[in-house]
Order: structure tokens, then C-alpha cells, then sequence
């Protein structure tokens, strides 16, 4: 059975706060019948350079080598949200492998493979190596809307 990084991750809250945006939101665990879930919640906004809220959990190197992607389980307000993958080539800020992905009120599971993510810089390397990814972010990101998201489970598959 592959590890749940809801359960084992140390899950932190960032917002474009950090670099001058007013989005604003929160991330906490809340019990969803026998299991826990991360939800993240808050108003994104575009102004002021703005556009994002995230949640984001280092991952120990390695732990994604030889595998094909990312499944999560997810329910949401009908949104499109995002998956952000750091690795140990994006050392600045907007550095970043990107897939979206579409949110409903009712819990479904989601694979997203590594192929299908996108780099956010022309200087990246255009697939993920998988034994470097440092980090994941479950974002908000990029319009005017309220957030609302939960998920249940994420791992590598």
C-alpha cells in the first residue's frame, strides 16, 4: 500500500501574501466521518499581482522513484485546482511542474501521471524526475474566486 501524505506530510498554508498579493484563506484538518482530510478554503484574488492560496508538504527525496504519478482523493465547490511539484532543479520561487484538475462536491479519485505536468520556465527540464521531488502544493491559483477544496488521501502510484 502506497503512503497517504495527508496523514504522514507536514502540511504548511502559503498565500501571495508573501510577496505583496491580498489573497486570503486557511488550511486545517477536519474529520470527515472515519478519516481526516485537509481542507483548504479562502478567497483568491488577482489584485495587486496576486492569485494564489496553497497548502504544501515536503516530500523526502526518493520517495517517488519509479513511479508513474500522483492519485488523490478530492471533493470540492466544482473549481479547478491545481498540483504543484517542486524538485530539487526549481530553486526559485516560480519554479514549478503544474497539472490542474476539476473538483465536484462528491469524493473521486484523481490520477494526475508525471508526463502530464507542465513546467512553469523554459529552463526546467520538461519532465519531472521523479527521485528529486521535494515538495507538493495543492493550489488555488490564478482568478477571482472562492476556494473551497478537501482531500482525503494523495500518493504515488
Amino acid at each position: 500500500m502506497a503512503e497517504n501524505l495527508i496523514k504522514t506530510g507536514q502540511w504548511s498554508y502559503f498565500a501571495d501574501t508573501v510577496m505583496g498579493g491580498v489573497s486570503e484563506g486557511s488550511a486545517k484538518f477536519v474529520n470527515n466521518g472515519s478519516e481526516e482530510a485537509i481542507r483548504l478554503t479562502g478567497q483568491v484574488s488577482t489584485a495587486n499581482n496576486g492569485g494564489f492560496i496553497q497548502v504544501r508538504s515536503s516530500i523526502p527525496l526518493e520517495l517517488a522513484k519509479g513511479k508513474a504519478g500522483i492519485k488523490l482523493k478530492v471533493k470540492g465547490n466544482g473549481e479547478r485546482y491545481y498540483l504543484h511539484i517542486r524538485n530539487s532543479s526549481t530553486s526559485l520561487p516560480w519554479h514549478y511542474y503544474h497539472q490542474g484538475f476539476d473538483t465536484s462536491a462528491n469524493w473521486q479519485e484523481i490520477k494526475l501521471p508525471f508526463e502530464s505536468f507542465m513546467k512553469s520556465s523554459s529552463f526546467m527540464r520538461t519532465l519531472i524526475k521523479q527521485s528529486t521531488i521535494k515538495s507538493i502544493g495543492i493550489v488555488a491559483y490564478g482568478k477571482n474566486y472562492t476556494a473551497d477544496i478537501s482531500i482525503i488521501n494523495l500518493e504515488f502510484y
